[in-house]
């Protein structure tokens, strides 16, 4: 089909050589720009997320028993 489009001349001159540049005309050109805009991207395959963790083995002791409810809660409450 052809039509005529009003375009900006910078962007013209930009679509042209870029268009030589990858060795097609104009009109494949903007028609690949066009369906790349207005096509959905492909489908892909998701891969499940797997977070990894570092284990680093500590040298220091602990600050609080974590297991004692009240020494963590009176630890964090000092930090503020």
């Amino acid at each position: 089909m052809k039509t005529t489009l009003d375009l900006d001349d910078q962007l013209l001159r930009e679509a042209k050589r870029n268009a030589v540049a990858t060795g097609t005309s104009l009109k494949a050109y903007v028609e690949d720009a066009l369906r790349a805009r207005l096509l959905p991207p492909p489908e892909r395959e998701a891969k499940p997320f797997r977070l990894e963790l570092p284990v680093v083995d500590g040298t220091a002791t602990p600050a609080v028993e974590v297991m004692d409810r009240r020494a963590l809660y009176d630890f964090l409450d000092e930090a503020e």
